[in-house]
């Protein structure tokens, strides 16, 4: 950690513009036809598609902070196509069930680079796919086992790429193997998040922000500051959940953290390649995903402290200085090159994580409650399938429309159980992720081609597998 590093203001992405000007927050009881509990990929998207289809809707987002403050303006920036749940769907439902919601979330990708577009929403978005490298041999044999299960759910124009050839597109040291796909791209996170907010207040949504949603009850958003009424209420809050009475034990707050260097040079840029901009993540249990940022940094994140006890959050992103040494080691295991490099900045943020590890969308007819989530930090494309599902099921259920092949995907009204009560939670999670770094830590160590049996078991005990 250099001494100019700045730690926590939410996240790097607002270093530049700064935060987004304040919103005025609710001053009392209101009604609607919709109203949204959180302004974040999610619910934004929600607001702007029901408009989209609906004008004359009288839709209301509730938001604790501002619109992007939570994980939609803190993320790595990665917009592509995995989702949490695909294999136990396949289980559930069925491979070709499971197939249609992957085919969803590949055309997704191309569904948010062109919405952008249209709405002139400059998110630095760049089209450069992403890359899954392998740097042990173990992790190379789930990679190949990765590549294999991607392309037998319609993944064909994915690659697989050999040390040599992966190095040529990444200068990464100790690479043995990669694979890569065309369905992703990098993105400014915040900048889409503002664009978006922005977008539907044009549109017509109202939007208030610093007003915290206490309490979600059928046809009611409780807030300190009045009751907003409509007759669907869509929960739309991820990692944050946990606030909300009721909820504590629905999805796990999981921590992740992010370092950004300084700008690299253009001869550094020699040597580490990197021309194509494809985001960058690895086959390690305890992984780590990256981008080369549109003005030429790296931005890295991976987990420090994965969670909290009693689903507690960060303070505006504040994270230990002993994640932030962790993340500089990883960055210069990665790219040697980078040894003593200037860190500017440093972030946490919360994802959702449910305890099947399963992302899911959900109206209930009966109350008009509705929600989506659970993303185990795919978010930033899945949030827009979700929103564009909870659309058609809100849609469906006022008799505005009919079945659409998105409300027939699998995860539509999926329900898990909830999270074992603390300390379990806090001693679980925390045995979990332990247990992952030392299963890598023993991967590299002992060069094995095999998975070690201490992650096996925890991706059993986890739930993940």
């Amino acid at each position: 950690m250099t001494r100019a590093t700045i730690n926590g203001g939410i996240s790097f992405w607002y270093a530049t513009d700064g935060t987004p000007p304040p919103r005025a927050p609710l001053t009392g009881d209101a009604t609607a036809d919709v109203v949204i509990v959180g302004g974040g990929y999610t619910g934004l998207w929600t607001a702007y598609y029901l408009k989209q289809a609906a004008p004359f809707l009288r839709i209301t987002i509730l938001e604790q902070k501002f619109c992007g403050y939570g994980a939609s303006g803190r993320n790595g920036g990665w917009l592509y196509n995995g989702i949490a749940g695909r294999d136990r769907y396949a289980k559930l439902h069925g491979h070709d069930a499971a197939q249609r919601l992957q085919q969803a979330m590949n055309d997704t990708v191309t569904e948010v680079i062109d919405t952008a577009g249209k709405e002139s929403i400059d998110a630095d978005i760049h089209r450069g796919g992403v890359l899954e490298v392998a740097r042990t041999p173990a992790q190379l044999t789930r990679l190949k086992a990765f590549h294999d299960t991607e392309t037998a759910y319609g993944e064909t124009d994915r690659i697989l790429l050999d040390a040599t050839d992966t190095r040529a597109r990444i200068n990464i040291a100790d690479a043995v193997g990669s694979s890569w796909t065309p369905h992703g791209a990098r993105i400014h996170p915040a900048k889409l998040a503002t664009g978006l907010a922005d977008t539907c207040e044009r549109l017509g949504v109202t939007i208030h922000e610093s007003t915290p949603v206490t309490e979600i009850a059928p046809k009611r958003a409780i807030t300190p500051y009045g009751t907003v009424r409509a007759p669907y209420v869509l929960r739309c809050t991820e990692g944050f959940t946990a606030a909300l009475k009721g909820h504590k034990r629905a999805w796990l707050p999981m921590n992740s953290s992010m370092i950004v260097t300084a700008p690299l040079p253009p001869e550094t840029w020699e040597q580490l390649g990197w021309t194509d901009r494809a985001t960058l993540g690895d086959m390690a249990h305890a992984y780590m995903y990256a981008q080369r940022t549109a003005d030429d940094r790296i931005a890295i994140g991976g987990r420090g402290v994965p969670y909290r006890y009693g689903s507690r959050t960060d303070n505006d992103g504040r994270t230990q200085p002993a994640t932030i040494t962790a993340l500089t080691e990883l960055l210069t295991a990665f790219f040697p090159q980078l040894t003593g490099v200037d860190i500017t900045h440093a972030w946490s943020g919360v994802l959702g994580v449910p305890r099947d590890w399963c992302a899911t969308v959900t109206l209930d007819r009966a109350t008009g409650l509705g929600w989506a989530g659970g993303y185990v930090g795919s978010g930033v494309a899945t949030a827009n399938l979700a929103a564009r599902t909870l659309r058609d099921l809100v849609q469906q259920d006022s008799g505005q429309a009919g079945p659409t092949e998105l409300t027939t995907l699998p995860w539509v009204n999926h329900r898990v159980r909830r999270w074992e009560p603390e300390p379990l939670r806090w001693l679980g999670v925390h045995a979990l992720y332990a247990a992952y770094r030392e299963a890598d830590r023993r991967e590299t160590a002992t060069h094995t081609p095999d998975t070690t049996p201490l992650a096996r078991l925890a991706d059993r005990l986890s739930g993940r597998h």
